[in-house]
């Protein structure tokens, strides 16, 4: 798999022409994943969405990504557009999950001209994290069990115990230094008095049982961001794309085919 910028990703490109002869313009799209994750946390259904150019990363120090993970979303970010510079990117929808999300946002805050809509799964605009989950991911010792809690909060009642198996086993090979970097990055995230100036299509998904990022969080995101749908996944939780994969493919499809695009622009 090819990297760019120091990041490691995995593309997928399925764009066609549209009928009649005349081309279908769709945007590229990003996927960010959230704290301690890499790019198989987006499930297969969305990595390879058809009639799309699709690209997931793993952020810095994530994944197979070389370098140390970071501990600000802006710098999270800048990282980003360093990518979309290095493989020839101008503008690209921005589908970020929690942490995630809150770098999608700052793209589209601080850098607006490279993104063309945002995709916002599990995520706020502002992501204030427990502090226990921040004493254990600080000690080698304690890490375990700050996995461990994440994990528990991470997913619905009704998730399959097989795959929150292995988003534990996934998160466990992160380096600690990695997960905390993220959990201050997203503790010190606060966006919520910008969210007025946003001025690209927003498309919100939400687990109605998610525990991390409640979806009180979305309904903020979906009030103030100007022209923003929300859309929410009964019995979900904050893995909501792990959870339920073809229903949220299917709601990120119907959206990015209404996002106006044009290359080169």
């Amino acid at each position: 798999m090819p990297f760019a910028a120091g990041m490691h990703y995995f593309i997928h490109d399925s764009q066609t022409s549209g009928a009649g002869g005349g081309d279908v313009f769709r945007p590229p799209v990003i996927l960010i994943h959230g704290a301690g994750g890499n790019y198989l946390y987006w499930p297969p259904e969305i990595r390879r969405l058809s009639g799309f150019r699709v690209l997931a990363l793993d952020l810095p120090g994530h994944g197979k990504s070389s370098g140390m993970g970071l501990q600000s979303v802006c710098d999270y970010a800048r990282s980003v557009v360093d990518f979309m510079d290095t493989v020839g990117l101008w503008r690209a929808v921005v589908l970020g999950h929690s942490m995630g999300g809150a770098i999608a946002l700052t793209l589209a805050l601080d850098h607006a001209e490279r993104v063309a809509g945002l995709g916002l799964l599990g995520t706020g605009a502002r992501l204030r994290v427990a502090q226990i989950m921040l004493t254990n991911t600080a000690n080698a010792a304690t890490f375990s069990l700050a996995v461990q809690m994440i994990n528990e909060w991470a997913f619905g009642p009704q998730a399959d115990p097989h795959l929150k198996a292995l988003a534990a086993k996934r998160m466990a090979e992160t380096r600690p230094a990695v997960l905390h970097g993220d959990l201050l990055a997203c503790d010190s995230f606060d966006v919520m008095d910008r969210l007025s100036e946003m001025r690209v299509p927003t498309l919100i998904i939400c687990g109605t049982e998610d525990k991390l990022t409640p979806l009180t969080y979305s309904k903020t995101l979906a009030s103030r961001i100007p022209g923003a749908a929300l859309q929410t996944v009964d019995g979900a939780g904050h893995m909501v794309m792990l959870e339920e994969p073809r229903r949220v493919a299917g709601a990120l499809t119907v959206f990015l085919k209404t996002v106006p695009y044009q290359p080169g622009m």
